[in-house]
């Protein structure tokens, strides 16, 4: 392969400027995780310590493997919503007795854990990336069930957590639950519909209505026990498989049954034991993406920091350069790269683009998209080329590639390019983003000048006067407007990407989803849709 060369100086005012713009998200990144990692607040994690009980972290820290990694995601999840920062939910993916499971663990410092509507979205969204990825299922439960204040939102979607659970296991996937307290109402399935269902006793609470409502519907007077407790389970309805006696002998149950599961990966192996590290400062990663998103940065920079040896073999260099493509290796895992060099897509990045992808669904090899794109070129030339059909030649691509696809937003991704990029719509195994990354339809100040431009033609064709200061004030609000919503923390607050990271954790964050990806068959498309030329 062709090792990278880089040109990047610290010693460029620009090195600096770009490091401090991102430094700078970056602390606004990390207090919003200090907030998901408060829980529900001093006093309501001192209450649930008292009590004898482990906060979700802790459950999932004595779960996981000795020193083994926690790709958690979502973890700012509702993040400027009513909501609490992380959505009561903590989840991700971990090794346990060898094996990559993702986790759900419900935060019952939070409102007693229950699920509001981005915690349903959260919870979801880790199982779809238990079954695509062929991941085994673990929920630690302790749930209030439904948030009722906003249950027009999320009663009937959240029957799909339920449907979600028996197509794992319909899939040959196992989910584990273990339940730590309660587990009522619509919750009393996720324990019900697991392959395996771990109870703590004196703690577990499972039924499908609580003495209080219990009474009220049939006049019958009953209690926790002997309603829905773990003993009761475990010995008379034969709901619970295991009784544990404390929360961490739950835990080392539920190790047990994942070390008895005999899970093997089938997908193939790293290319290569013993991988090169890049050959370049991965510090240098704070500084590349520009502080000022007009200016474009070279890609390849991002590359010779993330893939083994900074070994990168490009494809079509010469033709369609504002698109970088090429092969390389990552953690010994082999990558296709798509990734945006000077913004704009044309028609030459377009046909570049469809006829990479094709090849790597031949040769069954996973892709990473690594996104700075303001869309595809408009302009009467460029509709005059073809555009359009170029465009769609590539999103086509992108749509009916069956391969295993990463996105990272590296800065900028608007309009179809975003689409063309596999945003978060064309169903990327993974989508993570950097903190200094926005994405919307188009810029603040593009938006702004076109309802501006809009207005203007449609005030002369009335004839009438168009106000010069009402314009400037809504051209300021909407573009302040259209900033706020395209943000990182803000999209990823509404769980459009798995997550906001470190650049300099780009290349680990990388490897555990290309290790988790391989858990299941790699299988490229045997064919794709009408491509118009």
């Amino acid at each position: 392969m062709t090792v990278m060369e880089t040109a990047v100086d610290p010693r460029n005012p620009s090195y600096l400027e770009n490091r401090s713009a991102m430094l700078e998200r970056l602390h606004e990144y990390e207090d919003a995780l200090d907030d998901a990692r408060a829980g529900g607040g001093e006093k309501y994690v001192s209450r649930h310590h008292a009590r004898g009980k482990l906060l979700p972290r802790e459950r999932i820290e004595l779960l996981l493997d000795q020193d083994a990694p926690f790709l958690e995601l979502s973890p700012t999840a509702a993040w400027g919503t009513d909501f609490p920062v992380g959505a009561s939910v903590v989840s991700g993916i971990g090794v346990i007795e060898g094996v990559e499971c993702v986790i759900v663990a419900n935060d019952p410092t939070v409102r007693g854990g229950a699920i509001n509507p981005y915690a349903l979205k959260k919870t979801q969204r880790a199982g779809e990336i238990a079954l695509a990825n062929r991941l085994p299922l673990v929920n630690l439960v302790e749930s209030g069930g439904a948030d009722l204040p906003t249950q027009a939102e999320i009663f009937i979607p959240g029957g799909g957590i339920f449907r979600d659970l028996t197509r794992l296991s319909a899939a040959g996937i196992p989910t584990i639950s273990v339940v730590f307290g309660n587990a009522t109402a619509g919750g009393a399935y996720v324990p019900g519909m697991s392959d395996y269902t771990i109870m703590v006793r004196h703690q577990a609470k499972v039924f499908l209505a609580g003495p209080p409502l219990v009474r009220m519907a049939t006049g019958e007077v009953t209690d926790d026990e002997s309603l829905g407790g773990a003993a009761m389970h475990a010995g008379t309805s034969g709901l619970a498989d295991y009784l544990a006696e404390d929360e961490r002998d739950g835990l080392r149950l539920a190790r047990q049954v994942i070390r008895r599961l005999n899970w093997r990966k089938q997908g193939p192996g790293p290319r290569t034991s013993n991988p090169a590290n890049p050959k370049y400062d991965v510090e240098d990663l704070l500084a590349i993406a520009s502080a000022d998103q007009r200016n474009p940065f070279d890609p390849r920079e991002v590359l010779a920091r993330v893939l083994d040896g900074s070994e990168f073999d490009e494809f079509k260099p010469g033709y369609g350069a504002a698109l970088v493509t090429g092969w390389g290796e990552l953690h010994g895992y082999p990558v296709g790269v798509l990734a945006n060099a000077r913004g704009v897509l044309f028609s030459e990045e377009s046909q570049k683009a469809a006829q990479f992808i094709q090849l790597a669904n031949a040769s069954d090899t996973p892709l990473l998209f690594l996104q700075n794109t303001t869309g595809y070129m408009v302009g009467a030339e460029y509709e005059q080329r073809g555009i359009i059909k170029h465009g769609a030649l590539m999103i086509n691509a992108v749509s009916n590639s069956r391969v295993p696809h990463i996105t990272i937003n590296l800065g900028a991704s608007y309009g179809a390019g975003n689409y063309g990029m596999c945003g978060r719509a064309y169903d990327p195994r993974f989508l993570f983003t950097w903190p200094n990354a926005k994405s919307a339809v188009m810029g603040p100040t593009q938006l702004a000048g076109v309802l501006s431009i809009v207005a203007r033609q449609a005030a002369e064709a009335k004839g009438q006067h168009y106000d010069e200061d009402s314009d400037q004030a809504m051209r300021m609000m909407v573009e302040q407007q259209i900033e706020s919503q395209s943000t990182a923390l803000f999209l990823s607050g509404r769980l459009y990407d798995d997550g906001i990271i470190d650049p300099r954790d780009t290349r680990t964050v990388l490897g555990l989803c290309l290790s988790a990806i391989h858990n299941a068959p790699i299988k490229g498309a045997e064919g794709f849709g009408v491509f118009r030329m």
